[in-house]
């Protein structure tokens, strides 16, 4: 390329040691971001091993349980061999004393029991006691096997077994939605009296929703105080904020069993006054109201500390311009300083929301049997009834209602807008 006069070639711009200047820029970038990488290398680490992979396994286990297909070889081989619907011949219950035979030998009945029993209730006792006998059964196998226990014959504990046949299957995710599938493959929903999922999703949905609504209620005029007031006078006020944080959430938990419950401190203090008499004292706790009194209290600062983040920005001559201008005082809370607040809002109330719907240890605690949420369900697969598939599918599903509400939030906020602190 020729110089701006015309003297042929313009000279090549080089560095100090005679390198070509873009090649020195270009090698100085890439050490720049080979830097940047390698700093942030061990927080994505840590994120990848304590966050994602977890994640990741809990999706696998809501659809992956290999007991009942690893441990009955025979009786899957048989399924596989005929369609769905196909009444068991004597092949299916040869197969059947087979694998009886076998799990006896490597002591998987109660393994296969188990899995079978997630999904109906009562038949791990039958494998167990099948094993056990195992060694008498002979042929025809299907006299042999009626003998031990009639319950063999049930149709829907072949309709079972089929579906447990495969390692990986979405029955869990139908019992998490109270579902099931009947003798044909078909989606129908469970016996009335085993609906328990879709009503604790929709009690933790509404729980959840009251909750927020009523930590905002309670924080907005906290915040607007603390916003307002001298800096020296807010900062002692939001020691009594960030108190809680300083606080075992256990011992605030059982703090509020004491002053809730029938003779604890408010019931007193009622009865003292004469408000209400001593056999009328009020059931505060092992309920739905004891459940949202200490949830209100406890997730309170995460929704005073988003708020008080936006509100402390605000110029307050805005409002008294408005004032000057002829507007109400509610006209300019209303259209001059609470659009302000929207992003605060937002924040507080997604943050506590997302909260509410997995908190576990209040619940369990003062929440009894009207109390609890679905995230004590989920406890209780984990380390109770240790099916964990099932614990893994209504986890999923949870998770899956909190990335549409952030999708949601996204679209109508926008998630650039949002304030924490």
């Amino acid at each position: 390329m020729a110089d701006a006069r015309g003297n042929g070639p313009a000279p090549t711009l080089t560095t100090a040691d005679g390198k070509p200047l873009r090649e020195a820029l270009a090698k100085a970038e890439r050490h720049a971001r080979n830097r940047a990488f390698f700093l942030v290398l061990p927080l994505l680490l840590f994120i990848l091993i304590t966050f994602v992979a977890p994640i990741a396994q809990m999706l696998h286990r809501s659809v992956h349980n290999p007991a009942f297909s690893d441990n009955m070889p025979n009786l899957v081989a048989w399924f596989e061999e005929n369609p769905e619907g196909t009444s068991p011949d004597e092949g299916g219950w040869d197969a059947l004393a087979q694998d009886l035979i076998l799990a006896r030998e490597n002591k998987t009945a109660g393994l296969v029991g188990t899995r079978v029993n997630y999904e109906l209730s009562g038949t791990r006792s039958l494998f167990t006691k099948g094993a056990r006998n195992a060694r008498k059964l002979e042929p025809p196998y299907r006299e042999a096997i009626l003998d031990l226990d009639e319950d063999w014959a049930d149709p829907a504990l072949w309709q079972v077994m089929r579906g447990a046949s495969s390692a990986y299957t979405f029955n869990f995710y139908y019992a998490a939605v109270d579902k099931t599938l009947d003798q044909d493959g078909n989606i129908v929903d469970v016996d009335e009296n085993r609906k328990v999922y879709v009503k604790l999703f929709t009690r933790t949905l509404i729980l959840s929703l009251l909750i927020t609504f009523l930590t905002f209620i309670l924080a907005y005029p906290i915040a607007h105080l603390l916003a307002t007031l001298p800096l020296r006078y807010s900062n002692l006020l939001m020691i009594f904020v960030l108190l809680p944080f300083w606080t075992s959430l256990l011992v605030r938990t059982t703090a509020w069993i004491v002053l809730l419950q029938s003779q604890g401190v408010v019931n007193d203090s009622l009865v003292a006054t004469g408000i209400i008499d001593d056999e009328s004292r009020i059931q505060m706790i092992y309920n739905q109201t004891g459940t949202i009194i200490a949830m209100t209290h406890i997730l309170l600062p995460f929704m005073v500390l988003p708020l008080y983040s936006v509100m402390r920005p605000i110029n307050p001559s805005y409002v008294r311009a408005a004032r000057s201008l002829g507007a109400t005082s509610w006209t300019a809370f209303r259209r001059i300083y609470f659009p302000q607040t929207i992003p605060g809002i937002g924040a507080g109330a997604l943050l506590v929301f997302i909260l509410a719907v997995g908190y576990y240890i209040t619940p369990a605690l003062v929440g009894g049997s009207d109390g609890q949420l679905i995230s004590n369900l989920i406890a209780f697969h984990m380390t109770n009834s240790l099916n964990w598939s099932m614990a893994a599918a209504l986890a999923t599903i949870l998770l899956t209602g909190i990335l549409l509400l952030y999708w949601l939030y996204d679209r109508l906020v926008g998630i650039d807008n949002l304030k924490l602190g």
